[in-house]
């Protein structure tokens, strides 16, 4: 059964203004339902999430709310929380659509709640974000995107719609940059898309059946996981080891599968996300080797490979494919720029044109503009020295975090050092209660991302990003929560030991 999905608050009271804050929350309420903005049957978050997000005490919070509920414009309905029952318009309606039903009746699944908390947090300027999978706004190489606007400027004659597998100035610059690193493709046989997660979401709608098998690292990329079960694909998480993913397990569930034929293998192969692995170039030959035997197409994500701290990352999947059975997806999403919205995908020919003609029914092209900024970019060398400078700095990030890290979580938690990319993947000893880490580390003034939503089993793990922060940044981000972290220990082993006494 799909679960009811709480709306989203964002406003907060103001303590400053004469009027108390249950009446400001009373007031503030009443106008989204007066307006329309909450019709019948919007389910609120709890009332521990609504006291917590409006900094009040659960009695402020039921001094708002007790007049809706005496009046009847808000209900309690057990599991389902607090929902509006009803508000002054639609009581004047014949029929009142049921927007609950509607919600959970599309094939997209909502987001776990702790990721849409983080999704709403991470654009809170007062928190240092630890775990955020984006770059440091303060790299973004200003200058040389200045000018390169500048040339696009000066050379652009239109903003049309653009041929079903991109640009074509985008698509050789892109081949003649895949050249630079032994990987030799032709520009037909690159599709440009909006992100690289789209090239997921074309994957999951062009190829694949509903019930497909789809294997994973476990942990892996969370929105791989939403694009994937939203599409109805089975998952299979494989395990990995310092080295990557287990040919081991994978071997084993491909030789009891029934499913041979309607599955597929997705990796993150270089500076994985969350673990920040790297799977070495022998591993690399044997899962090709592997996967050729049993006919399984990889899909290999390579977002994070360019990031490689010395410039040279093992060759990929797909420069060492000789059989057309590797789809290999890129962006500069992570590199440069998210905002851009270009990713690509290299593909067999056929395949690049079947889900080139799913993306033109999807969205009939990815933005020109950007298609043109990028070209440039590429082709004018600014985006290669972009990078050599952005590497140093990533690895002056990390060696700074792992410093940090041997000196507050040592004998508490192990970690690896990582070859490239954004991510320390940090497991704790002792078992923690997760969400409310995540919950008292917000209240330090820290937004973490927990393992667990990476994962489909209890991983005792954060993913921790030193791209985002500076090392002081990430020192100081590290010192609150190690604080917290030790602060929650010390409650686990206090109830631990009360329960002991009580028990003898």
């Amino acid at each position: 059964m799909k679960r009811h999905i709480p709306v989203q608050i964002e406003w907060h009271p103001d303590p400053a203004q004469p009027v108390p804050v249950y009446r400001q929350i009373l007031e503030w309420m009443y106008g989204k339902m007066e307006s329309g903005e909450w019709p019948a049957g919007t389910r609120l978050p709890s009332q521990r999430a609504m006291a917590r997000h409006f900094q009040v005490n659960r009695s402020t919070l039921n001094q708002a709310l007790k007049p809706l509920l005496e009046a009847g414009v808000l209900q309690g309905r057990g599991s389902q929380g607090t929902v509006v029952a009803s508000t002054a318009w639609s009581l004047r309606l014949p029929v009142q659509p049921d927007w609950n039903r509607y919600m959970t009746a599309g094939y997209f699944r909502a987001n776990q709640e702790i990721v849409q908390a983080i999704n709403t947090l991470e654009f809170d300027d007062r928190l240092i974000r630890l775990g955020t999978g984006e770059l440091d706004p303060r790299l973004f190489p200003q200058d040389a995107f200045r000018q390169t606007l500048r040339d696009v400027a000066d050379a652009i004659t239109s903003l049309g719609y653009v041929e079903p597998l991109g640009m074509p100035a985008l698509r050789q610059a892109l081949a003649g940059y895949a050249r630079k690193r032994n990987l030799m493709v032709a520009p037909s046989s690159i599709l440009i898309t909006s992100g690289a997660l789209q090239g997921l979401q074309l994957i999951s709608a062009g190829l694949l059946r509903g019930g497909a098998t789809v294997y994973v690292e476990d942990p892996t990329y969370v929105k791989s996981l939403q694009v994937f079960q939203s599409a109805h694909l089975r998952l299979c998480g494989l395990p990995m080891d310092d080295q990557g993913l287990s040919l081991e397990a994978l071997e084993k569930h491909l030789r009891q599968s029934s499913d041979i034929g309607n599955s597929v293998l997705y990796t993150i192969p270089t500076n994985h996300n969350p673990t920040g692995r790297t799977m070495s170039r022998q591993r690399r030959v044997q899962l090709l080797a592997l996967c050729s035997r049993y006919g399984l197409p990889i899909i290999e994500d390579g977002a994070y490979e360019e990031l490689t701290f010395d410039g040279t990352p093992p060759p990929s999947l797909k420069s060492l494919d000789i059989g057309g059975q590797v789809l290999y997806l890129g962006s500069v999403s992570k590199s440069l720029a998210p905002g851009l919205r270009i990713g690509w995908m290299i593909a067999p020919e056929p395949v690049a044109q079947r889900l080139g003609d799913v993306k033109m029914q999807i969205d009939y092209g990815a933005s020109s503009l950007s298609q043109q900024v990028l070209a440039r970019f590429l082709t004018s060398g600014r985006y290669a020295q972009y990078l050599d400078g952005l590497r140093c700095e990533l690895q002056r990030r990390c060696q700074a975090a792992c410093q940090v890290l041997s000196e507050v979580f040592t004998g508490l938690a192990d970690w690896q050092v990582p070859q490239g990319g954004f991510y320390i993947w940090l497991t704790f000893h002792d078992r923690l209660p997760m969400d409310l880490l995540f919950r008292k580390a917000v209240s330090a003034g820290v937004l973490i991302n927990p393992g667990d939503i990476y994962s489909s089993r209890h991983t005792q793990s954060l993913r921790l990003s030193y791209a985002y922060t500076t090392p002081d940044e990430f020192r100081r981000a590290v010192s609150r929560l190690a604080a917290v972290v030790r602060s929650s220990l010390a409650v686990s082993a206090k109830n631990s030991y009360t329960g002991l006494v009580a028990s003898g």
